[in-house]
């Protein structure tokens, strides 16, 4: 049988079949395997997705615009109020806890009934006509309420039970409870836009002197708060003026309130714009906007000036040379000076974190689901390497150990005694759970890193022996993670 031809070709000759060139074949081929194949644009973080990936919150078609916080969510939330309250020591706040329905006539006093009722979910109290109480008095119909938007008149009303001197101001009251909002379906958007939420919402009263400096402290709690978040300077700030139509008080208060907002923001040191006609309706303010992975920006933290509630409750308190006090002027003159009366106080709305809810869709953006320690539901867990008796009780006492369960403590608390000093009660509040199935270490150790969980440990049957802790390459005692994962939180890691 007579062998095939073979066509030899030589570097630059042409193969006689494929008509090109060898060399050029060669040289394509080569710079094609050094090519990587082009990958589509990775979609932007989205929070509505991550959160039912990590088990978050969900929303349910019986409660529209209402998110509801799973267990994992709920310790996110729980520890960003938290913080926030943590922080209300250094800057003078007193926290207070207020209704969550008021009768129309206090939002009527208030105009928010007339400048915001649209967005106001309605309650209606009842009692029956014509009924009598056991001490023979007529019941009075209750007539209608509303869910309240916004805390505010809540706060004037504490601050209206009491007496007050100049000296006891300014006076900070904070609140977490939940607000409704009757916002349009069609803009509702997983937590960035929603019926129901929690706001740090906070209200300082205090002399007209004192404005300025209250800004500025207000201003200094959002870089903190926004610096422990990771969020840095990556926001801006925007100075919102009074609106066209739809606001109370006088042309002349709202520019005295504007004017001392644009020297606190001058102050600040960060560069600053203005949304003309955006204010309240019942004065001026500083809103801190922060952008999504969109682009989309949010407005979270605020500060705004108030003249015109204090007007409405008739807020009051008593200062020496009351005519003085009251345009924010010291006088030396003794005779004024000893002449007391009372004197409007400015009010200072603030909220830090704004929205809790859509803060969280931001942070949850920002993170990408990677969350720090000190805010991640995941934050540790106990691996155990086999499933003998001794190992699993082992990895129990390690974890209450690491959460704080001291169990001669709660002996003693349900036997009806205190704890004693050797045993007081001290939960860390760490999130730590235990994975004690009886299965391969590595498989158990790539599901811990898939979910989330901050830190890895595992205990064996030498960590039994010598009551120590794996993490990584290092072998701690449970105290010692324990204070280590401790001081990680409160740097914020």
């Amino acid at each position: 049988m007579m062998r095939p031809r073979i066509a030899r070709v030589s570097p630059g000759t042409f193969a006689p079949r494929q008509g090109r060139c060898l060399l050029c074949v060669r040289q394509q081929r080569r710079f094609a395997s050094t090519q990587k194949p082009s990958t589509p644009a990775a979609e932007p973080p989205d929070h509505r997705k991550l959160g039912v990936q990590q088990g978050l919150f969900t929303t349910s078609p019986y409660s529209p615009g209402s998110p509801i916080f799973l267990p994992a969510g709920a310790r996110i939330f729980n520890r960003l109020v938290d913080f926030l309250r943590k922080q209300y020591v250094r800057y003078g706040f007193q926290e207070v806890i207020t209704p969550t329905i008021y009768k129309k006539a206090l939002w009527a006093k208030s105009g928010h009934l007339e400048n915001y009722g649209d967005d106001m979910y309605s309650v209606t109290g009842y009692t029956k006509k014509h009924e009598t109480c056991a001490h023979g008095q007529e019941g009075e119909d209750e007539g209608e309420y509303g869910l309240k938007p916004m805390n505010c008149p809540g706060h004037c009303i504490i601050f209206a039970s009491q007496h007050h001197s100049y000296r006891d101001l300014p006076v900070r009251y904070a609140d977490f409870s939940p607000l409704h909002r009757n916002e349009n379906s069609g803009s509702l958007s997983g937590l960035t836009r929603v019926r129901r939420f929690h706001q740090d919402d906070g209200h300082i009263f205090c002399r007209p002197i004192q404005v300025e400096e209250e800004i500025r402290k207000t201003l200094d709690f959002v870089k903190v708060v926004y610096t422990a978040l990771r969020l840095g300077v990556e926001y801006r700030l925007a100075l919102s003026t009074r609106p066209k139509d739809h606001f109370i008080g006088t042309v002349e208060e709202w520019d005295r309130a504007e004017d001392a907002l644009r020297r606190a923001l001058d102050k600040s040191g960060m560069p600053w714009s203005v949304n003309e006609g955006d204010g309240a309706f019942y004065g001026p303010k500083i809103d801190i906007v922060l952008k999504d992975s969109d682009g989309k920006e949010h407005q979270t933290a605020t500060v705004q000036l108030d003249f015109q509630l204090p007007k409405r409750f008739e807020l009051e308190y008593q200062a020496p040379a009351p005519e003085h006090e009251a345009r924010g002027e010291v006088t030396e003159d003794v005779e004024k000076l000893t002449v007391y009366g009372p004197v409007r106080p400015v009010m200072v709305h603030r909220a830090v974190l704004g929205s809790v809810e859509r803060l969280m869709a931001i942070l949850i953006e920002s993170y990408n689901g990677k969350w720090p320690f000190w805010l991640n539901p995941k934050q540790a867990i106990i691996l155990t390497v086999t499933t003998s008796p001794a190992v699993l009780e082992w990895a129990r006492q390690a974890k209450d150990v690491l959460v704080g369960n001291d169990g001669a403590t709660y002996q003693a608390l349900e036997a009806g005694k205190l704890p004693s000093e050797e045993h007081p009660l001290r939960p860390t509040g760490l999130a730590v759970d235990v994975d004690d199935t009886a299965r391969p270490l590595g498989t158990k150790i790539r599901e811990a890193k898939s979910a989330g969980y901050g830190l890895v440990l595992v205990v064996g049957e030498k960590d039994v022996q010598d009551k120590i802790v794996s993490l990584g390459k290092e072998r701690l005692s449970a105290s010692a993670l324990r204070d280590r994962m401790i001081n990680m939180v409160e740097t914020f890691q």
